[in-house]
């Protein structure tokens, strides 16, 4: 996991904003990792597209042939079929006949079905990559105008009326396009304001627009693909426009997609998926690409800030997979969710197999849009022990995902996920899936610091976030061997020395109310890697995790995913001034300050603002010494963590 964005001066690379983004987790929602049973299953080809209309979820793709249980015979339908939302049965109506692949679909006004792909004739007529068709009975809405000159339809977007089209062909409805364009939703008929073109393709070859978003206030397009240029303008891949006025190309643009990733025959473009957040705020990048990261985003998830102007662009966080490609992305609850054939996420450290950190995914996981980690959902792509004749659990693609009204539709090429037979599509529901809420450290700044005396003995000290209470001893038989130490809402955090674990070490998790700390258990089995016996300290604050560490002179941070309890594989430096950390012995997170014991036995506080970079985020100026050590108390171990109890 990469946060390019606050350690860009550090790597000499150029930046665009004076304050760094550091988004905060908030509640969010899964989906249910067990795929819903009543998906009917197609043969062959892929899907790559839903929509729904009423109770009706159609599917598009470039399969041919379905069946509704997995022993029912096969059907011949072509390229698009429908199904009841409720039974999964199949539609014996809705049976329109296309020519060519469907690439993706839109519930458009007054009750229509608007079709996209690389089809040259519906039912019969002429209608070049777009149609709008009647979604009960499948027949092609004849006043509806919208075609393009051959080529193909790749993606639309719908926002209100207005119906953007990305593909690859260089006329709409008769005139001029390259890539992109707008229609009336209703009509088909051409919006003669949008003049956005995306040109000359990558490596010598012919341009084209692959995906594109409309933000959920209508005002910006992002645009991803195989050109160089947006209105004559340098725009690699990638490109966001104004379409809250006349349109036109807004000043931001990113160097990470110039490079080439492994193969530029192979893949000329590297930019699969884009996605809008909730509010609008960011977007999500999926990529493809193998090798070339970390000086391009090759196999990687990213999220940009839709805010954000200028040139040199780059990523809040990434997400590098260890050279795996991901195919789609969708964003829904406050989660991110992707596809593909990676097999690991949080993976920056290793190509095309599991580094230190990596977190097992198979083709398809949910990340936490502040942070890019990895949360507590893991269906995996793959089959039943007794999947049908004829059926493969692995492909190389997940082409959609996409969030209907009742919970993420999945497209792929194969028939296994979640260890089940679903032929080519499928949906994990969103009956029987969970909300987890963002946790953090107590944001009171009245309580008690507690510091390690001995093992299984700490020393409860009240604090007001200026001044000690009277300490008592509290014997805490169930906290011995502990090292650095951070809480989070119900429970304690810990750096544990255990025999016999791989590093000597292990992040071990307890209860703790105030009075005893519980029994410990191993946080997480991806995180055996990590020596934090090496912390002098630590504390967590809205999805990191903040340390000092032994022989060095920095604040640190990894990102670290309470939703599982995974640890970020990449260690983040911070920028401060005028502060000495290689003494620090024990941290805490107080009311917006970092209190901190030393060597010395002092305990000290002094101002923290991550938002502050790549200025300083702490200046030694703003400390002070809380207190100084005594016979009988020294503040000079890392197990220091505060709580309101």
């Amino acid at each position: 996991m990469v946060a390019l964005a606050i350690i860009a001066a550090a790597l000499g690379v150029p930046t665009t904003a004076s304050a760094a983004v550091v988004p905060v987790p908030v509640t969010a929602t899964l989906v249910s990792a067990n795929p819903a049973d009543a998906t009917p299953h197609a043969r062959d080809g892929e899907t790559r597209a839903f929509a729904q209309v009423g109770n009706t979820v159609f599917v598009g793709g470039s399969f041919t042939q379905l069946r509704q249980t997995a022993s029912s015979a096969w059907i011949t339908q072509r390229y698009l079929f429908a199904y009841d939302r409720t039974t999964g049965t199949m539609s014996t109506t809705f049976l329109p006949v296309l020519d060519g692949a469907v690439n993706t679909l839109l519930a458009g006004p007054g009750g229509t079905l608007i079709v996209g792909g690389a089809f040259k004739n519906v039912n019969g007529v002429s209608r070049k990559n777009l149609v709008a068709l009647d979604p009960s009975t499948g027949a092609t809405v004849d006043s509806w105008v919208g075609r393009s000159d051959g080529g193909t339809v790749r993606e639309m977007a719908l926002h209100g009326n207005w119906l953007y089209v990305a593909g690859a062909f260089n006329w709409l409805n008769g005139t001029a396009h390259a890539g992109l364009g707008r229609l009336n939703a209703t009509t088909g008929a051409i919006d003669p304001t949008f003049n956005i073109n995306a040109t000359v393709g990558r490596h010598s070859t012919t341009s084209y627009v692959w995906t594109i978003d409309v933000a959920p206030d209508g005002d910006t397009l992002v645009v991803g693909g195989n050109f160089t240029l947006v209105n004559d303008l340098p725009r690699n891949q990638m490109a966001l426009v104004d379409v809250s006025g006349t349109p036109t190309v807004l000043d931001w643009s990113t160097d990470k997609f110039v490079p080439p990733c492994a193969s530029p025959t192979t893949f000329v473009h590297y930019v699969q998926d884009v996605k809008f957040g909730a509010d609008g705020s960011w977007f999500v990048v999926g990529t493809n690409g193998g090798g070339g990261w970390p000086t391009a985003y090759c196999d990687a998830l990213v999220r940009f800030e839709t805010a954000a102007r200028g040139t040199g662009q780059l990523a809040t966080w990434v997400d590098f997979t260890g050279n795996d490609t991901i195919t789609s992305v969708e964003v829904a609850d406050n989660v991110i969710y992707l596809g593909g054939h990676f097999r690991w996420v949080n993976n920056p450290n290793a190509s095309d197999n599991a580094g230190p950190g990596a977190v097992d995914r198979l083709g398809v996981a949910a990340v936490s849009p502040a942070t890019g980690m990895p949360v507590n959902w893991n269906p995996r792509r793959s089959g039943s022990a007794s999947m049908p004749s004829g059926t493969s659990s692995w492909g190389s693609s997940v082409p959609v995902l996409w969030r209907g009204s009742d919970g993420l539709y999945f497209g792929h090429n194969s028939d296994g996920m979640g260890e089940e037979y679903h032929g080519r599509l499928g949906m994990f529901p969103l009956a029987g899936g969970r909300t987890f809420t963002a946790k953090n450290p107590p944001s009171a700044t009245t309580g008690n610091l507690y510091v390690g005396t001995a093992s299984g003995t700490v020393a409860k000290v009240p604090f007001d976030g200026t001044t000690l209470g009277t300490a008592t001893s509290v014997s805490q038989p169930a906290y011995t061997a502990a090292g650095a130490t951070w809480r989070v809402d119900d429970r304690i955090y810990w750096s544990h020395t255990v025999a016999g674990t791989p590093t000597g070490s292990r992040i071990d998790t307890s209860l703790f109310g105030g009075g005893a700390i519980g029994s410990p258990w191993e946080a997480s089995g991806y995180n055996d890697w990590y020596n934090p016996a090496l912390l002098t300290g630590a504390f967590f604050l809205d999805g990191r995790l903040y340390y000092t560490r032994t022989g060095a002179n920095n604040l640190y941070y990894r990102y670290f995913e309470i939703d599982g309890n995974y640890l970020g594989a990449t260690e983040f430096t911070l920028p401060t001034a005028g502060q000495n950390w290689s003494g620090v012995r024990g941290m805490a997170w107080v009311g917006g300050r970092i209190v901190y014991g030393s060597v010395d036995g002092n305990l000290r506080s002094v101002a923290f603002d991550p938002t502050a970079a790549p200025s300083a985020v702490v200046s030694g100026a703003t400390g002070f010494v809380v207190s100084t050590a005594t016979p009988e108390l020294s503040w000079s171990t890392p197990s220091t963590f505060f709580s309101v109890e």
